[in-house]
C-alpha cells in the first residue's frame, strides 16, 4: 500500500510540472541573469547618445544583438537599475541576448535636438545625420565594442519605435540582419494625427509628449501634460468650441502644436517626413506586424509591407492580428478589443511561434530565407481563426460592387434619387458612447454602433440576412456620389458587422450591451472633402452639385458569418476622435471662427458604391 501511494506521488508530481497543476515558479530576475552598462555612443557630428546595455551573464556564449530605438525613454537610468523585462518577448529575454536600448537623438538622456518623424537625407555627405546615420553609427560601435556578439543585430519596436525600426533599413549597415517595425508609423498625416486631412483631436493631449523641447538630457520628463477640468471628453471639446480656443493650453513653445496649426495641408513640412517612399532596395530581413483594430498605427504597417514587397527583393514578411495598438506585446491570456472577444493565448502564441523564430532564425540560425513562417500571418476577424496567404492582398479574390440604394439597402443593383441628412456642428455624432477622457483612443475600433445607426444624422445601408459566409480580404474602396448645401463637408464611411439576434454574451460585453444584434464596427475612415482631389491643394464645394468622394478604407480580413448583415453607415461628424468642419470652406480650419460653423444638409446619391475584395 505504502508503494502505491509512493507511484501515486510521483503522478501527481509529474502532472503538476507537465499539465497545467498550478505550481510556484520564481519570477524571472533580469539583474539575475544580465548585466547591464550605460554608455554614450558618439555619432557623427559628435552629438552623445544615452544607451543602455542589457547582456547575459553567461560570457561561455556568443549571443546577436537586439535594439530598440525609442523617444520614450531607456528608463530606469542608473547602473544598478535594471528593467523586470529586456527584449521583444519573454522567450527571447530568457534564451539569451544582448538587448539594447537608446534614447532617440534630443530625448531623455541623449544629446541634440529632436525632431519629429525626422526627414531622411539620401546621399549624406561629410557631418550630414539623420536616424538612418544615428542607427548605422550605433550599430557600428556596438558590434566593435561589446563583448561576446556575433556580429548580428536585430531591431525591434512598436508605434514610434516602429517608425525608428522602418527608418534603421535606410542605409542599413552590413551588420543589421533581421528588423521587425511593429505598428510602425509610415506617414504623420495618414497615421496617428491625421486621417486623410482630417486632424484627430482625440491625440491632442499627446501633442504635449512631442511638442515640448528640452535643450540638455534629462532622466525626468521635462513636459507635462494637460490637466483638463472634465472628465466627458465629448463635452470637454464641444464646450472648448474651434481648435484656436485650444491655444491657451499650447503655447509657442509647444513646437509640434505650432507645426500641426501651420502645415494644415499635405504639403512639402508633412511629405518630407514620411517614409514610405523610400523603402527601395532594402537588404535586412523583415517581418512587418500590426493590429487589425489598431486605432493609432494601421496605414503605416500595411504600406510598409506592401512598398518593400514592390520595391525590394529581400526576405518580407507580414503579420496581422486582432489587436489593438500593440497588444501582441503583452500577455493577457483572453484576447478581446472592446465587447468582441477573439481567442486565448493570441499574443503568446505570436511571441513564441512567430516573434521569436524569425528573430533566431536570421540571428543566430542560418539566415538563409527558409523560417517555416508565412509570407502572410493574417487573423478572419469574424470566423476568428488564423489565416496565410502567399500574397497580400490573396491572389483569389474578386471585386464585387455594392451600392447605397434605396430603401437603405445594401444592393447589387444601382439605385436612383438620393438620401440626405442635416449635419449640425453642435450636435456632433460622437464616434463612441462611452463617457470618459481617454489619453489615446482604442476600444471604438470595434464598438457597437447601434446608437450611431439610430441617429437622423447617419445614413445605414445594409444588405439582407446572408445565406453563406462572406469573407472580405484587402482594401474597402467607397465611390460616394455626394452634394451639400456647404462649401465643405467631413464624409465618414463605417463597415459594420450585424450580429444575427442569437449571439450571445462573453464576459467582455459591457454591462449596458447584449451581443444580441450587436454592430460592430469592422473598419472605418473619414475623408475631410477639401482634399478629396488632392490632398495638398484644398478645393471647396460648390453648394448643391454633384460630386464625387472617393474614400480608401484600411484593408480587413473578416468572413461576415451566415446570418449576419454587411452594413455601410455614412456620417458627416465623429466627435471628438475627428475635429469639426466649419462645413464652411476656409483656408485653415485650426484658425477657423465660431461664425464659420454652420449646419448644412448633405446628399448621398443611390449610385454611390462600395467596392470590396471578396475570397473566392
Amino acid at each position: 500500500m505504502r508503494s502505491v501511494r509512493f507511484i501515486l506521488l510521483g503522478a501527481l508530481v509529474f502532472l503538476s510540472c507537465n499539465t497545467g497543476f498550478p505550481q510556484e515558479t520564481k519570477p524571472y530576475d533580469v539583474k539575475e541573469h544580465y548585466t547591464k552598462q550605460e554608455v554614450g555612443i558618439v555619432m557623427r557630428d559628435g552629438v552623445k547618445l544615452h544607451t543602455t546595455i542589457y547582456s547575459p551573464k553567461d560570457t561561455t556564449k556568443e549571443y546577436p544583438i537586439l535594439m530598440q530605438r525609442t523617444p520614450y525613454s531607456s528608463k530606469p537610468y542608473g547602473k544598478d537599475k535594471f528593467r523586470s523585462k529586456v527584449g521583444p518577448n519573454e522567450f527571447l529575454m530568457k534564451e539569451g541576448n544582448i538587448v539594447v536600448y537608446q534614447d532617440v537623438r534630443g530625448r531623455w538622456m541623449s544629446e541634440g535636438v529632436y525632431d519629429n518623424m525626422r526627414a531622411y537625407i539620401p546621399n549624406k555627405k561629410g557631418k550630414q545625420f539623420d536616424e538612418a546615420s544615428d542607427t548605422y553609427d550605433t550599430i557600428d560601435w556596438l558590434v566593435k565594442n561589446v563583448a561576446n556578439t556575433n556580429g548580428r543585430v536585430g531591431i525591434w519596436g512598436i508605434s514610434y519605435p516602429g517608425f525608428y525600426s522602418t527608418y534603421s533599413l535606410l542605409d542599413s549597415h552590413p551588420a543589421l540582419k533581421a528588423v521587425s517595425p511593429q505598428a510602425c508609423i509610415g506617414d504623420f498625416f495618414f497615421d496617428d494625427f491625421h486621417h486623410n486631412g482630417a486632424y484627430l483631436l482625440s491625440y491632442w493631449r499627446v501633442t504635449a509628449l512631442f511638442g515640448h523641447e528640452k535643450t540638455k538630457p534629462v532622466s525626468e520628463p521635462w513636459y507635462k501634460f494637460t490637466e483638463l477640468p472634465s472628465k466627458d471628453q465629448y463635452q470637454f471639446f464641444l464646450d472648448a468650441g474651434p481648435l484656436q480656443n485650444l491655444d491657451k493650453y499650447y503655447k509657442e513653445d509647444n513646437v509640434f502644436w505650432t507645426q500641426l496649426k501651420e502645415h494644415p495641408n499635405y504639403d512639402e513640412f508633412w511629405q518630407k517626413r514620411g517614409i514610405i517612399q523610400h523603402l527601395k532596395k532594402i537588404k535586412p530581413a523583415v517581418m512587418v506586424v500590426g493590429g487589425l483594430f489598431d486605432a493609432e498605427d494601421l496605414y503605416g504597417p500595411f504600406e510598409t509591407y506592401e512598398n518593400i514587397e514592390k520595391k525590394s527583393d529581400n526576405y518580407n514578411i507580414m503579420v496581422f492580428g486582432p489587436w489593438s495598438h500593440g497588444d501582441w506585446a503583452r500577455t493577457k491570456k483572453r484576447q478581446a478589443v472592446g465587447n468582441v472577444y477573439f481567442g486565448d493565448d493570441l499574443s503568446r502564441d505570436f511571441q513564441k511561434n512567430v516573434e521569436t523564430t524569425f528573430f533566431n532564425h536570421f540571428l543566430k540560425g542560418e539566415a538563409n530565407g527558409k523560417t517555416g513562417l508565412p509570407e502572410i500571418q493574417i487573423f478572419d476577424t469574424g470566423k476568428k481563426e488564423w489565416n496565410s496567404f502567399e500574397s497580400w492582398p490573396p491572389a483569389t479574390v474578386e471585386k464585387k460592387i455594392f451600392y447605397l440604394s434605396e430603401d437603405d439597402a445594401l444592393s447589387d443593383k444601382t439605385g436612383t434619387g438620393y438620401s440626405e441628412f442635416t449635419s449640425d456642428p453642435k450636435k456632433p455624432v460622437p464616434y463612441s458612447e462611452d463617457v470618459k477622457m481617454v489619453f489615446t483612443p482604442r476600444k471604438y475600433m470595434t464598438d457597437d454602433q447601434r446608437f450611431a445607426a439610430r441617429r437622423p444624422d447617419v445614413l445605414v445601408f445594409e444588405t439582407s440576412d446572408l445565406t453563406e459566409d462572406v469573407t472580405l480580404s484587402g482594401e474597402v474602396l467607397a465611390k460616394l456620389k455626394v452634394a451639400t448645401t456647404g462649401t465643405d463637408a467631413d464624409w465618414i464611411i463605417k463597415l459594420v458587422d450585424v450580429y444575427p439576434d442569437d449571439a450571445t454574451d462573453t464576459q467582455e460585453t459591457q454591462d449596458h450591451l447584449k451581443m444580441s444584434n450587436y454592430h460592430m464596427m469592422v473598419r472605418s475612415e473619414v475623408m475631410r472633402g477639401r482634399f478629396r482631389n488632392d490632398f495638398s491643394k484644398p478645393e471647396p464645394f460648390i453648394a448643391n452639385k454633384k460630386t464625387d468622394v472617393n474614400i480608401k478604407l484600411q484593408d480587413i480580413h473578416h468572413t461576415f458569418k451566415k446570418g449576419h448583415k454587411i452594413q455601410i453607415q455614412v456620417q458627416s461628424t465623429w466627435f471628438p476622435l475627428i475635429d469639426l468642419n466649419p462645413q464652411t470652406f476656409v483656408p485653415n480650419i485650426f484658425k477657423a471662427d465660431p461664425s464659420d460653423f454652420t449646419k448644412q444638409t448633405h446628399k448621398v446619391y443611390h449610385d454611390s458604391t462600395v467596392e470590396f475584395s471578396v475570397l473566392k
